[in-house]
């Protein structure tokens, strides 16, 4: 049982690391809105956001930030309370796992990138720890965002209605990697797993697993 539980902490450091050592170098070798095509169906596309994953926006900057905070500290309590338990796959460990990394990874952006970043005008990149100071005060920080798959595209035909001659793109969104782990976990969680999204006194209560 201790064995899953370091595997759900080694995943956790290991994505934010990985999620915050590639925000990091984007943010201080790319200009903002610079286009790095690495392949036709694959670019590295920086770009900064106020919202949620994939660059979504809910309300308030600070609420959501604080939110953020709180779904985290949830989540690293839960993961405590139940990882010893015999009546839930290691999958199931995973899977929070992955969403709690993601949702860390952002936190950081969010509350630390307003303070130890500049924001300077294109062309020129980001100072990590800036004379001047940072761009934003403290939880105030932009997500930053680089991951862009424009798989494939076509153009409607005209005749269809509304949408004719209008361009489609595949997949458009842009997202870091702490986006990704965030829609993995949620994705395997629903699939897999989604009869195991209980209270910890519930899931003691499940048969156990052979």
């Amino acid at each position: 049982m201790r064995s899953r539980g370091t595997l759900a902490a080694v995943i956790i450091v290991l994505i934010i690391i990985l999620d915050q050592a590639l925000k990091i170098w984007v943010k201080t070798s790319f200009y903002l809105g610079e286009d790095l095509e690495i392949l036709p169906w694959f670019h590295l596309f920086f770009i900064e956001n106020n919202g949620m994953a994939f660059g979504m926006t809910i309300g308030s900057k600070l609420l959501l930030t604080l939110f953020r905070i709180a779904a985290v500290s949830f989540l690293i309590w839960y993961i405590v309370r139940i990882y010893r338990l015999r009546t839930i796959p290691a999958g199931y460990l995973v899977c929070l796992a992955l969403i709690t990394a993601g949702a860390a990874g952002n936190i950081f952006d969010c509350v630390l990138y307003g303070q130890i970043f500049n924001n300077p005008m294109p062309p020129q990149t980001a100072t990590l720890f800036p004379v001047g100071g940072g761009y934003a005060p403290l939880l105030m920080g932009k997500v930053v965002d680089m991951l862009y798959f424009p798989l494939f595209s076509f153009t409607w035909p005209g005749w269809m209605p509304w949408i004719g001659g209008d361009r489609f793109l595949f997949f458009h969104p842009v997202f870091n990697l702490a986006d990704a782990a965030i829609s993995v976990g949620i994705f395997l969680l629903v699939i897999f797993y989604h009869r195991y999204i209980l209270s910890p006194k519930a899931l003691e209560e499940l048969p156990v697993r052979p």
